[in-house]
């Protein structure tokens, strides 16, 4: 079966939510406080399914656990990777993923490294990326005291801006800020500060001090970047990250692009613009909001048009 996989994205309603997914992508939002569209995803939280060819109406976890030949055999035992396009209309809540250790013992799951690749966001946007303490000790008890001034880094941030998140990492998606995620397929967070948010119903949501301490980096690295940037008649490819998890690239399509096949299956999300993808003589239109992967049995396509996509493969953890 040389023909790509396109994915049928799920909707997340979120308190920090807002309109974007509808009125940028199209796509048919829940409420106006739809917050992720799950772009491709086989989490038990939100499975999408198979959306063309011989695979149409099967969820992308049944496809992985019945087709294993589509991702060249893989050796772990649920679909790896999880993207997600995020639009935060206000600001997530502070918040911190466990590694793969700490999650599969406390939560029965992966743990969840991850990463951004800033789709759009407002003038004077930022983001919260680490903090400041040295030690445990301080880092408890700056929770203790609320002194999050002095705790937090903030981080402004503009289109285009790549960041990477590992587990342990402190972090929060600011107000007016859209973003593309890569990440393990977990849905495990752990809550530091929600900014004293209430529901609609005057709630406000559970936060998660100890596990937070537990699972976090102290005192907080940054990690090192290194992107890598290669352009052939005006096409473009950037390679952000190389990580035990993911290697996360953005295509700059501008005219006619080939690609070969380095890597056991791929997947890719159209961010903005309108093209073709072409597999095996067949041609299948894109455009923004369409997602899908490249499986093993796919071994070269071109794209070609006025594009931008974010693509990923499975890292060596996840082969």
């Amino acid at each position: 079966m040389q023909e790509p996989l396109f994915i049928q994205p799920v909707l997340q309603e979120k308190i920090w939510g807002g309109t974007k997914l509808r009125d940028i992508y199209g796509y048919d939002i829940p409420s106006d406080h739809t917050g992720e569209c799950w772009a491709i995803s086989a989490h038990p939280d939100g499975t999408g399914a198979v959306e063309n060819g011989q695979f149409a109406g099967t969820k992308l976890d049944v496809l992985y656990a019945e087709h294993p030949e589509l991702f060249e055999n893989p050796t772990s035992p649920v679909f790896p990777l999880l993207t997600k396009i995020i639009d935060a209309a206000e600001a997530l809540s502070v918040q911190v993923h466990p590694d793969d250790a700490y999650g599969l013992k406390h939560e029965g799951e992966l743990g969840k490294t991850e990463c951004w690749y800033i789709i759009d966001a407002d003038d004077d946007s930022e983001i919260i990326y680490g903090h400041n303490a040295q030690t445990k000790e301080q880092f408890s008890e700056m929770i203790t005291e609320g002194n999050w001034d002095g705790l937090l880094r903030h981080v402004k941030v503009k289109k285009g801006d790549f960041f990477f998140v590992p587990s342990g990492t402190i972090h929060a998606i600011g107000g007016g800020i859209t973003i593309l995620e890569t990440q393990q397929s977990s849905n495990t967070t752990y809550r530091v500060y929600d900014f004293d948010r209430k529901d609609d119903q005057g709630n406000t949501r559970d936060l998660h001090i100890q596990q937070s301490i537990a699972v976090s980096m102290i005192p907080h690295k940054d990690p090192a970047n290194h992107f890598e940037t290669t352009t052939v008649d005006g096409n473009t490819v950037t390679t952000f990250i190389e990580s035990d998890y993911f290697t996360v690239y953005k295509w700059d399509v501008l005219s006619e692009m080939a690609f070969n096949k380095t890597a056991p299956y791929t997947l890719a999300s159209v961010i903005e613009g309108t093209g073709s993808l072409t597999v095996d003589g067949k041609a299948y239109p894109l455009q923004k909001g369409d997602h899908f992967i490249l499986p093993a049995t796919v071994t070269a396509w071109s794209l070609s048009g006025s594009m931008e996509l974010v693509a990923s493969t499975p890292g060596p953890k996840n082969s």
